[in-house]
């Protein structure tokens, strides 16, 4: 869980870079709505909260659902996107080794259907903001819900975001990637953000502390897909490298779906389970009714987890297939 946190750091720093402090104001908001929901839980158990804080894990959760939050979201929502995912994600099945679904994502889910417009509005990354917000700015946003009026005239849609609605009203992609919040491989700010999270899982998968199969897979099966229909359309179907630095793709890839509680565990089933994330993910963006499907194509492979196993086991020795 440590290293989880450690790997985590280059992905933040290119978010507060990109976005501002809002993210550490996120960050220390989940911190302890996650902790105090999983003491509060675990003494309504009558059983000792201490060994289960200290193993990281509620800490691991509450990070991972604040770094994929909008930097300005009120504070109420963290603390019930994160209250949510300890209590209902994790310790309602019994606690860690026991929760079926990713509890981070169960978190980001249940925010993202109940608070969609908060959920939705960012702030433009440095390279287009008119205007930065200070740490003390960032908090008298997300503490004092009557400026609500700054907020909104501070935000604006993502790269996903724009392409989906724009695509949705039958505009060339060419004309829509014109657009100032596009540049570079993705999006302006986002492709930072991805190779923070990748250079982080890199760092993970060098020290073994994740099994390679899932991000490889992940990340394989998104890009094939993408290419297929970028072969087949370039005018309305983005390339993959936009795929792969756009969104939660490199945070999803290293640090999401290889969960070992909720992901597969054969080292077939492994590959299986990465690669049909990744097509989820696509189908979501592309033709579903959200701009990123990382959380929901998570969730649809916790539940198909156990069966993969079961159809992926690998012969035990002396014994036929």
């Amino acid at each position: 869980m440590l290293s989880i946190l450690v790997a985590l750091i280059p992905g933040i720093i290119a978010l507060v870079w990109q976005f501002g402090p809002g993210v550490l104001v996120q960050i220390i908001i989940a911190l302890i709505a996650g902790l105090l929901a999983e003491a509060l839980v675990l003494i309504v158990r009558k059983r000792n909260p201490l060994p289960s804080l200290l193993d990281g894990s509620a800490a691991v959760t509450a990070v991972l659902l604040a770094v994929s939050l909008p930097p300005l979201v009120p504070w109420w929502a963290t603390v019930f996107g994160v209250s949510f995912a300890i209590v209902f994600g994790k310790q309602l099945y019994g606690g860690l080794g026991y929760n079926p679904f990713n509890p981070a994502m169960v978190g980001y889910a249940v925010l993202l259907i109940s608070f969609p417009r908060q959920m939705t509005a960012w702030l433009p990354p440095l390279e287009m903001a008119s205007t930065t917000l200070s740490f003390s700015d960032c908090v008298s946003i997300i503490f004092h819900p009557h400026n609500a009026l700054s907020f909104d005239g501070l935000t604006q849609a993502t790269p996903l975001d724009l392409l989906k609605t724009q695509l949705g009203m039958e505009t060339h992609l060419d004309e829509i990637q014109s657009a100032r919040v596009f540049g570079g491989l993705s999006g302006k700010g986002w492709q930072w953000v991805n190779m923070g999270y990748m250079l982080g899982g890199l760092w993970l998968l060098r020290r073994g502390k994740i099994d390679w199969r899932i991000p490889l897979s992940f990340l394989s099966g998104l890009y094939l897909i993408a290419m297929f229909f970028f072969l087949f359309d370039s005018s309305l179907y983005p390339s993959p490298l936009f795929h792969w630095f756009s969104g939660a793709t490199m945070l999803g890839a290293f640090f999401i779906a290889t969960d070992p509680v909720t992901a597969a565990t054969t080292p077939r089933g492994r590959l299986i389970y990465g690669a049909l994330i990744g097509l989820l993910v696509y189908v979501i963006r592309s033709w579903g009714g959200y701009p990123d499907g990382l959380a929901f194509a998570v969730l649809l492979m916790n539940f198909a987890a156990p069966t993969i196993d079961h159809y992926t086991r690998p012969r035990v020795y002396g014994h036929g297939s």
